[in-house]
């Protein structure tokens, strides 16, 4: 139940949707005795639209994401490495029969380089379906299609494929790598998820290294003469979503500070704390 309200309540709120729900609101109470809280109403939509296409909104909400693991290095010891889902369109995969990547693809570039330079590392590729009426077919079909593509054995490769968000990646790959006393395991994900991901994974008593990758800003705030609407509106939407989703797995108990910070690896038992996130 939790994960269809989370998806029934960012389908409701993400900027995109709330602006258009707002605009339909406005032009029904044109035609009602509430004309002039429309005429209000489609002001702040307009104005509303103008900051979001000049002011860099989506780059700043993005930006302490990013900079919280940013200069993260890899351990001097690999054991194993795993990449989150969400680089893939396994939908797209399906229907074309040749992999479909999306912008986060250096996911899965940066884990295929390291399965290459450490070949004794054990590999995890962690990625179900994220869609409520969709779990028919996961992204490791296309994954696995992708590996194979670029020429890495997909025989080392654990692919995990129940998972419907990064809590359950989580707990689902620790059940599927049982990390051993004095393993060191590298996360893969993009920079401005890895706060969250990482909360998750030390959260379940798994000390993993974040290897932060996928960058979308430059690491400072900069404003740059700029006009933008569907740009600004992208770049919103995804912070919010990472800054929201941070706030919903704090108060759900599945991440133990509200943003994540990069801790020392120890190299301990990964097997203590497996199953505690909610």
């Amino acid at each position: 139940m939790q994960f269809f309200l989370s998806k029934l309540a960012w389908l409701i709120t993400q900027p995109g949707n709330l602006f258009f729900i707002l605009m339909i609101v406005a032009v029904l109470l044109l035609w009602t005795r509430w004309r002039r809280l429309a005429r209000r109403l489609l002001v702040a939509l307009v104005v509303a639209g103008l900051v979001v296409a000049v002011l860099p909104l989506g780059t700043w909400l993005l930006l302490p994401l990013e900079n919280r693991f940013a200069g993260a290095r890899l351990p001097e010891r690999i054991d194993g490495v795993i990449v989150l889902g969400g680089a893939v369109n396994q939908f797209v995969t399906r229907a074309r029969g040749q992999p479909a990547v999306g912008g986060s693809v250096e996911r899965l570039l940066v884990f295929a380089e390291l399965a290459k330079k450490y070949p004794r590392a054990k590999l995890i590729f962690s990625g179900g379906s994220g869609e409520i009426f969709r779990q028919d077919v996961k992204e490791t079909e296309a994954a696995g299609m992708f590996f194979r593509q670029i020429g890495l054995d997909i025989g080392r490769i654990s692919f995990e494929a129940r998972s419907r968000n990064t809590a359950e990646g989580a707990q689902y790959s620790h059940a599927l790598a049982q990390p051993q006393t004095g393993e060191v395991w590298v996360l893969i994900t993009s920079a401005r998820h890895m706060p969250r991901a990482y909360g998750c994974f030390r959260a379940i008593g798994w000390p993993v290294a974040p290897y932060p990758v996928d960058y979308a800003t430059e690491g400072s705030f900069r404003i740059r003469a700029r006009f933008g609407f569907a740009g600004g509106l992208g770049g919103l939407s995804a912070g919010l979503k990472e800054w929201a989703g941070l706030i919903y797995y704090y108060w759900l108990g599945r991440i133990s500070s509200v943003f994540p910070a990069p801790e020392s690896v120890r190299a301990t038992a990964g097997t203590a704390a497996a199953g505690t996130a909610k």
